[in-house]
This record gives C-alpha cells, sequence and structure tokens, in this order.
C-alpha cells in the first residue's frame, strides 16, 4: 500500500484530533489537573435533577472537577457553611445572598449560576379536591417553611395573588424543621402543606395527601434555588467557577430534551428505597411545570422581582434593596458554550 499523500496524510491526522477533542469541545474547558470542591446542596430533592443528573453522568469529571457533597438541610445552614469556609460552592435560595449583602458580614455571597426556574413545592390537601381554589385555604391550618425563607416567601406570594392575606387568612405553621416536616403532616399536622419531591408523591402514594396546586406556577418564574459561592472563592477560581457554570449549563439543556423515564435511572442513586416509577412521575411533575432552568444565567428581571416578593412579605425594608451587580455575577454563564 502507497503511503498518503503529505497533505492527506496531514488532512487524517487533522480529522483524527479533532475527533478526540469534539465530545468535549463544545462542554469548554477541562481543568488539568481535576480540581477538588467542597459543595454543600441545600436538600435532597428531585427538584435537583440536573445537578445529580451531571454528578451521575460524569460532567464534572469531564470538566475536571472533582466533587464531594454534603446535603445542608436548609438555606441558612448552606449559608453558614459557605460563610465559614468548609464549604466552596453551595446550592441554596438567592434570599440568602441578599440578607447577607445587607449585612455586616465581611464575607459577601455572589450568584453565579441558576437551576430552577421557580419554586418545587407543590400544595397538598388531606383530601381529593374536584376543583382546588386557593380561597379554599382561608382560615385553615398550612404547613409552611421557615420564616424569611424561599419556599415561606414564594407561598405568601401565591396566597396574596388570590386575595389572600397570608397573615390573618391563613394560619401557616412555619416552625417545623426540614426533616420533621412529612412526619408532622403524618401526624395529623395542617390541614394543606407544601411539599417538595419526593415527599410529595410519596405522601400521594400513601393516600396521605393529594396535590392541588404548583406554588412555582402560580408564582411565575423567579429564580429559586441557585449556585452561590464567596466574591473571594470566585475571584481566585474564575476557572472552577466557569468549569461549574459549563457544567450546569449542558445538564439543564440535556434534561430539557430528555424524556423522564430516561433521567430516573440517571439519579436512582442519590434516592435510595424509591423506585423508577415514583422517579420518573416525579420528574414528569416538575417537566410539566416548566420547573428547571434552560441556561444558568439568573437575570435582574428576576432578582428585583424575588425583592419584591421579600418586601410584601416584609423580610425586607424597600430602603434595603441590593444591586444586581452586588449580588449576581453573570459573566461566567454569558461565556457558557
Amino acid at each position: 500500500m502507497k503511503p498518503l499523500p503529505l497533505p492527506r496524510r496531514a488532512a487524517v491526522a487533522l480529522l483524527a484530533a479533532l475527533a478526540a477533542v469534539v465530545p468535549f469541545a463544545s462542554h469548554g474547558e477541562t481543568l488539568n489537573p481535576p480540581v477538588k470542591v467542597r459543595y454543600e446542596e441545600v436538600v435532597r430533592s428531585i427538584l435537583y435533577v440536573p445537578k445529580y443528573v451531571a454528578l451521575s453522568q460524569g460532567y464534572f469529571k469531564d470538566a475536571g472537577l472533582d466533587v464531594s457533597m454534603k446535603t445542608s438541610q436548609g438555606t441558612d445552614k448552606g449559608m453558614t457553611a459557605l460563610l465559614s469556609g468548609s464549604a466552596d460552592i453551595v446550592l441554596i435560595g438567592p434570599e440568602a445572598s441578599i440578607y447577607v449583602q445587607n449585612s455586616e458580614s465581611p464575607v459577601k455571597p455572589k450568584i453565579f449560576a441558576g437551576l430552577t426556574a421557580t419554586d418545587g413545592f407543590f400544595l397538598l390537601a388531606r383530601k381529593p379536591v374536584e376543583k382546588f381554589d386557593w380561597s379554599m385555604l382561608k382560615g385553615k391550618e398550612v404547613i409552611g417553611f421557615r420564616p424569611g425563607s424561599n419556599p415561606i416567601v414564594f407561598l405568601e406570594t401565591a396566597l396574596r395573588k388570590h386575595g389572600l392575606d397570608p397573615q390573618k387568612d391563613v394560619k401557616l405553621l412555619n416552625n417545623i424543621g426540614i426533616p420533621a416536616r412529612a412526619g408532622a403532616w403524618m401526624a395529623g399536622q395542617g390541614e394543606y402543606g407544601i411539599f417538595l419531591e419526593p415527599e410529595a408523591g410519596e405522601l400521594v402514594r400513601n393516600g396521605k395527601g393529594y396535590i392541588v396546586a404548583s406554588v412555582g406556577h402560580e408564582v411565575g418564574q423567579v429564580d429559586y434555588t441557585v449556585f452561590t459561592a464567596t466574591d473571594k472563592y470566585i475571584r481566585d477560581n474564575p476557572k472552577v467557577i466557569q468549569a461549574w457554570t459549563n457544567v450546569v449549563a449542558r445538564a439543564e439543556k440535556y434534561v430539557k430534551d430528555t424524556p423522564a423515564a430516561t433521567l430516573a435511572p440517571q439519579i436512582m442513586s442519590y434516592f435510595p428505597g424509591m423506585d423508577a416509577a415514583a422517579v420518573t412521575d416525579a420528574i414528569e411533575r416538575y417537566k410539566q411545570y416548566q420547573i428547571w432552568k434552560t441556561t444558568p444565567l439568573v437575570t435582574a428581571e428576576a432578582m428585583n422581582q424575588l425583592q419584591d416578593m421579600l418586601i410584601a412579605s416584609a423580610v425586607m425594608k424597600d430602603g434595603a434593596r441590593v444591586k444586581y451587580e452586588d449580588v449576581v455575577v453573570a459573566d461566567f454563564a454569558r461565556k457558557v458554550p
């Protein structure tokens, strides 16, 4: 066999090189050597499917990120981990960064990528409701969430949207710890309650509750959970933040384009004890309400709307509004390949 002419050999070599690069090129730079990142999620929930997909399918590894994960059990605890230096990146509610920006803390957090487009809590009733109307909550006990947290702020926003005063027309039970919420409901507390997946679906399957509404659907598209790091960590590790943001964008696109039945087996290891059908149903519900973002960019409009909600819920004064650029670094999301 005659040797290939030089130009043709060069072309073949170039094509081979491109073939080796293409699988990763569209997802951005791979850090080498890999960088260890200490990461904390706010709670373990199917609400964060894109993140679990990124972990299980090796997206972080592809980007050169060696991720260790812990569960904080609350945005307040996640922010504490970030400010104390025990976590590098956390997935928490954006309201926490606003609160810290208005505090005297010398350490300031910055949001750099968004994961959920709105609230993922479902409102459950104890009995089947043929045609639910929010006015049915008047005078009722509703299991809510920690005061000042995104879940309760979004619920109060939905209540006001339907003409209910959260402080007068509804009795909100906001003093139940995250791990105890489902148990409190099972023990008979509350006539209605808000729950994330997989708890919501589990209560329904056990005949202990009936989903009557999506809080996020009522409120609309306002960033609900975001990836956050300290301003110093972002300044010192821009390549890590860009790589992380690229992974988030890749996962969000994949989840948008992939059926729930395909996604479910990819995240099962994070939900031991659940079967594939239950996980699939939960993902389907979230897809139905377009809970996940399709781009990691957190916009100024969304942050302004969130601050309107915080003010309406009396957890922040109007004069305490923060500038978008003081709590969000949008450059990384805008540079996603």
